[in-house]
């Protein structure tokens, strides 16, 4: 049987011919002249958002002066030392990488489609390989006499290459948009909550006026409650379990991505089904001060033993006091309160004790409500760049051999 012909799944238009298998060696030079030039800016690890291929500060601001290998615009950066294998570039400048990368020069493709090779999923299965080395890193000996398939067209090789960096561009503005929403509402938590010592905040709606009161989580709260001690089990396909990993470390949502249901009796565990008001904490180890307040949207949810529950009171609006958990003097409160000798931790009575400011309750649900819809933006915004993500990482699947 003849072999079949080795093409992408999705091709550009025009583009027929085969594509031709390639040793990586004869695509590309790895260079490896030092340099210490101080004149010319210097790149680290630590300067690459890994898996972007973007810069996060202003090189000139860093001294000059460390030996590292000198590349010149065009040539590709490729960690090669785990847990790195993912912070690549394309730099249109020279420079020095200082570090452990590989600088591959281009010889037999365009330097373009060589940056996008590396992080094809075929290229970062052989990365993963070790040399053996004390410290993990990629094998050259390995990845340059591998083959990989290439189109023999060059014309091909870039307009693929401009695809996929269109779709960076579109990627890294929906990220720009996402991290101002997160400082932005960081500063709004600062400013419309009283600081310390004060009684009335920075901003504030019209028509308040009165000073905010100082009152413990416990005197709005008709109850604090521990969740149910059972092992999770496979998803029913109703009843969701909750437990400290499933809710979100930055949008303190509940990810679904592993739903489970509680093995249980769940005629038996109807007190540790939530309902809307409820909002949880976690009371132990790493995530020790995370929380959660329940939405009708999430279904039937049993919360579980590492967490508490605090059930708040009709005095109250349950998105105000959930906000006021995000806010730095809450982080405080809770890094002091949960150091033990063993895991950190916070109990029940230690979250019922922790004060809050407190304004009347038209006013806290006006707070309450602002702040929500800078959530639901900021989570629309992380789950358009989730998809972009994903359809990059599809591109690269289908449009590479």
């Amino acid at each position: 049987m003849a072999e079949q012909a080795k093409v992408p799944a999705i091709r550009f238009a025009g583009f027929t011919d085969p594509w031709e298998q390639r040793k990586f060696s004869n695509l590309t030079d790895r260079v490896s002249m030092q340099s210490s030039d101080p004149d010319l800016p210097q790149v680290e690890y630590e300067d690459i958002v890994s898996g972007e291929g973007t810069l996060n500060k202003d090189l000139r601001d860093k001294e000059g002066g460390k030996t590292g290998i000198k590349f010149y615009a065009g040539d590709v950066l490729y960690g090669k030392l785990r847990p790195y294998l993912m912070n690549w570039l394309y730099p249109q400048f020279n420079g020095v990488a200082v570090g452990d990368f590989w600088v591959l020069r281009a010889t037999e493709c365009d330097s373009s489609f060589l940056y996008r090779l590396v992080q094809t999923d075929s290229f970062q299965r052989l990365a993963n390989v070790s040399s053996g080395s004390k410290m993990p890193r990629a094998d050259w000996n390995l990845i340059s006499q591998s083959f990989f398939a290439v189109p023999a067209d060059y014309a091909e090789q870039r307009v693929i290459a401009k695809s996929l960096a269109e779709l960076d561009d579109l990627i890294t503005l929906h990220q720009r948009k996402y991290d101002k929403l997160v400082i932005f509402k960081k500063s709004m938590l600062e400013k419309m909550f009283p600081k310390d010592g004060e009684s009335v905040p920075e901003i504030r709606f019209a028509g308040f006026t009165d000073p905010w009161e100082q009152r413990k989580l416990g005197d709005v709260a008709s109850s604090f409650d521990y969740g149910l001690n059972a092992a999770a089990t496979e998803y029913d396909g109703q009843n969701k379990y909750l437990r400290i990993t499933d809710i979100d470390d930055e949008t303190h949502e509940f990810s679904k991505s592993d739903l489970t249901t509680p093995l249980a009796d769940l005629a038996m565990s109807a007190d540790y089904l939530l309902k809307e008001g409820d909002l949880l904490f976690a009371r132990t180890g790493a995530s020790v001060g995370k929380t959660y307040l329940y939405r009708q949207f999430d279904g039937m949810v049993y919360f579980a033993g590492f967490l508490i529950r605090a059930r708040i009171g009709e005095g109250a609006d349950p998105e105000f006091a959930y906000q006021a958990t995000l806010t730095d003097a809450y982080k405080k409160y809770v890094a002091i309160t949960s150091q033990r000798s063993g895991q950190p931790g916070v109990n029940a009575q230690e979250y019922a004790d922790y004060q809050l400011m407190l304004p009347s309750k038209t006013e806290q649900q006006q707070i309450g409500m602002t702040l929500r819809s800078l959530d639901d933006l900021i989570t629309l915004h992380q789950r358009k760049l989730e998809l972009l993500q994903n359809i990059k990482k599809s591109l690269l699947d289908k449009m590479f051999v």
